[in-house]
């Protein structure tokens, strides 16, 4: 489904802020895969998502999604075959907007807009029916405008809107980092539904090891631009917090000196 060739990307090329943010990238995510993506703060995480989304044009290097080359692609054209949800609950929605305004715009993705009208009823009844698997209440507040929503219940909209309309990729940005610890378990749970009942290609960064290693199929840890590890199936079942850190200081030359290390 997604297929990086030698993937690199500076930032400041050729300045003092010089940042090689990708290192010749190579990585192909089959359809229905569960990426987890996980690594230390400017390791590439969100770089790697933006580079995929058509935040920015790689400087050298092939990217394909559904075996259309969408390298040259504006980000708006890719919108076409991609989701996302950030890390930010209030990106994602138009908080002045109702719920049923958000969602209406939510299934037009992709699609050719007329000037016929935003929200129709049958198209409320499925909002409804959508709106009733999340178990909030939501279905109760079609009217009501998503500010007025929690950060989990805004989050739980954009992760359902996000997938209205089947996208060829999810891309989860640290969709759970904004949110509290009971709110973040409930939205990762309905991720898993979602992911799961679609079959969803999807890469999802994370600094929780733990959650790394809970979700998905998959899982792809980065350093300074480059892939050190990437592991799946059975292998990645039986992984531990403890055998994540020794393949990135065995990758980095270095020892797990201490068991404290453990708890950073």
């Amino acid at each position: 489904m997604i297929t990086l060739d030698n993937i690199t990307k500076y930032f400041h090329k050729g300045s003092v802020n010089e940042v090689f943010a990708l290192d010749s990238i190579n990585l192909k995510i089959a359809e229905g895969d569960f990426v987890t993506v996980i690594g230390s703060n400017g390791a590439g995480k969100s770089t790697l998502l933006n580079c995929i989304a058509g935040g920015f044009f790689p400087d050298t290097g092939k990217l394909t999604i559904a075996g259309k080359d969408v390298t040259g692609w504006p980000e708006h054209k890719r919108a076409s075959l991609i989701s996302r949800v950030f890390q930010d609950p209030l990106l994602g929605t138009c908080p002045s907007a109702t719920i049923e305004q958000n969602m209406a715009l939510a299934i037009l993705r992709g699609k050719v807009r007329g000037l016929g009208k935003g929200v129709k009823a049958k198209d409320r009844t499925r909002f409804r029916s959508e709106l009733e698997k999340l178990g909030l209440g939501l279905e109760e507040r079609l009217l009501d405008k998503v500010g007025l929503l929690s950060g989990g219940q805004r989050q739980a909209l954009t992760m359902l809107m996000a997938t209205m309309i089947k996208p060829q990729v999810l891309l989860l940005d640290e969709h759970i980092a904004a949110l509290d610890p009971k709110t973040a378990s409930q939205i990762l749970h309905l991720t898993q539904d979602i992911v799961g009942g679609q079959n969803l290609t999807t890469l999802m960064i994370t600094h929780n090891m733990k959650h790394a290693i809970a979700f998905g199929n998959r899982l792809i840890m980065l350093h300074q631009g480059r892939i050190l590890f990437d592991v799946q199936g059975e292998e990645k079942k039986n992984l531990t917090v403890k055998d994540l850190l020794e393949q990135f200081y065995k990758a980095q030359g270095e020892e797990l000196a201490m068991d404290s290390m453990l708890l950073s």
